[in-house]
């Protein structure tokens, strides 16, 4: 297998995320959640204009784990006011780690996690915090491995589902 590189995603990336954004989410999320709340939520959040918005803000940032320039899985990191909760100037949130099925186990994961954490050193933040859905314990064992400890909970929406995430922070 060919090595893994990891590259910012840039607004000519659109499509690509658009395909592997929906892609990893669906490969993750489906069994569990309805036919009709994941179309509307891949159609919705994944959106070429969400998308769009997302890749112009500054606070927020998209990086693409490839081989041979393509896209296996991608990371989103938010700092700042585009954080989805707490805005701590201090802190930098993992929005979204997602690898393709067919790459688990390959540590495309941790090389994006990896990522994340060398970008929080270089923004000088306290910690690292992120929500997991309390029903993907692969993700929850994921983040314990590397440190992260529950702190909180909140709520995320999926079309008319209502699900519980568990937040977790790693101090630097």
């Amino acid at each position: 297998m060919s090595s893994i590189e990891i590259r910012k995603v840039t607004r000519n990336d659109i499509s690509q995320l658009q395909k592997i954004g929906r892609q990893t989410f669906e490969e993750t999320f489906a069994e569990s959640n309805t036919e009709e709340n994941m179309k509307n939520y891949l159609e919705d959040g994944f959106s070429h204009e969400k998308l769009n918005a997302e890749l112009n803000d500054e606070n927020s940032e998209f990086y693409f784990a490839t081989i041979d320039n393509e896209a296996i899985g991608y990371l989103k990191l938010n700092h700042g006011e585009s954080q989805t909760e707490l805005k701590d100037s201090r802190a930098l949130e993992i929005e979204r780690i997602y690898v393709l099925k067919e790459f688990h186990g390959k540590k495309v994961g941790q090389i994006l996690y990896d990522k994340a954490i060398q970008i929080a050193k270089q923004k000088k933040a306290d910690y690292v915090w992120l929500g997991v859905w309390e029903e993907n314990p692969r993700a929850i064992s994921f983040y314990k491995k590397n440190g992260f400890v529950e702190f909180d909970k909140h709520i995320f929406k999926l079309g008319d589902d209502v699900q519980t995430d568990i937040m977790m922070k790693l101090h630097l």
